[in-house]
């Protein structure tokens, strides 16, 4: 799958530079400053390099086929996985997924959003980022299991500690938010604070709360209620929790967090940031702590529940 998702890939690249429109990056893409996307300086003739970089992985994922006992595919693997899930995307693709929720629930209550709409929240930019992504977790997973023993660096001690720093970590920035809609300029200034008095900062405090809500739900990865569905869950009480119910939306929540943050360093190590307004970016800039020890925690509850009994 792996192979066939880099040939099609592939094909896309030569397309684009071809000719073809729907180049995602440079010019194309609506992000305005070139800020967030580390791509933002190419153009539609990068799709000869797209093309190559699409055939290195198409081979490495055939390599990977190969029968057990050489680790030479390996080396490969990892790193074009990890370009593909933590480097090409930016922080857009949290904002789509964060506000993906809000968008479904703002015409019940007539939230106009300021006219946002799905298509805003979802560019074909940010759609082809899941495209990449998608492409690096099949690897990955391909990689996974042609490797080794696992769990020896996985261990459920190390993922305890995990679930106590990604359930920590977002804290910072759900204070910062919390207090900006209760007009407390937590990092800021007042003029800066007056900028999103038309609502904005609710926007960001629905976001704190998205964050702290998953910090909580990170605690279950190590808690009983994480393995066993409670007794105040009519229909479910007492029944095994799917294992993949935590993993698949833990996992993906991992991987936005550290690419959102990764946006943020990079931002803040080109300067663009004040020192003066460190509550607008600087707890943002601890997200990819946060998303490697969810990470960390996610892979030990999964290597524990293959065929363990459920935590005390």
């Amino acid at each position: 799958m792996a192979a066939l998702w880099a040939l099609v890939y592939g094909v896309l690249g030569v397309a684009w530079a071809l000719g073809m429109p729907g180049f995602p990056w440079g010019a194309s893409d609506p992000d305005p400053d070139g800020a967030l996307s580390i791509l933002a300086a190419t153009t539609p003739r990068s799709g000869w390099w797209i093309a190559a970089f699409a055939l290195l992985t198409a081979a490495t994922a055939l390599a990977l086929t190969r029968p057990a006992g050489s680790r030479l595919p390996l080396f490969p693997a990892w790193p074009i996985a990890a370009i593909l899930v933590l480097v090409i995307p930016d922080s857009r693709l949290m904002m789509g997924v964060a506000y993906t929720p809000l968008l479904l629930v703002a015409p019940l209550f007539g939230w106009g959003l300021g006219g946002a709409t799905f298509a805003d929240a979802w560019p074909w930019p940010v759609l082809n980022q899941l495209l990449c992504v998608l492409g690096g977790l099949l690897l990955a997973a391909a990689a996974l299991a042609c490797g080794h023993d696992h769990a020896r660096w996985f261990t459920p001690e190390r993922g305890r500690k995990a679930v106590y720093v990604a359930a920590g970590v977002p804290l910072v920035y759900c204070l910062t938010r919390w207090a900006w809609a209760l007009g407390i300029p937590l990092g800021v200034d007042r003029e800066f604070l007056a900028a999103g008095e038309d609502g904005l900062w609710l926007a960001g405090a629905y976001l704190a709360t998205f964050g702290a809500l998953g910090g909580v739900l990170t605690l279950g990865l190590t808690q009983r209620w994480g393995e066993i569905f409670p007794r105040w869950l009519p229909g479910l009480r007492g029944k095994r929790v799917p294992p993949l119910l935590a993993v698949i939306p833990a996992g993906f929540v991992s991987i936005i967090v550290t690419v959102a943050g990764l946006t943020y360093l990079r931002a803040t190590v080109a300067g663009r940031f004040a020192l003066a307004e460190w509550g607008a970016w600087l707890p943002e800039c601890f997200w990819p702590v946060w998303g490697a020890a969810l990470a960390t925690a996610t892979i030990a509850y999964h290597l524990r529940r293959r065929g363990s009994t459920p935590a005390p």
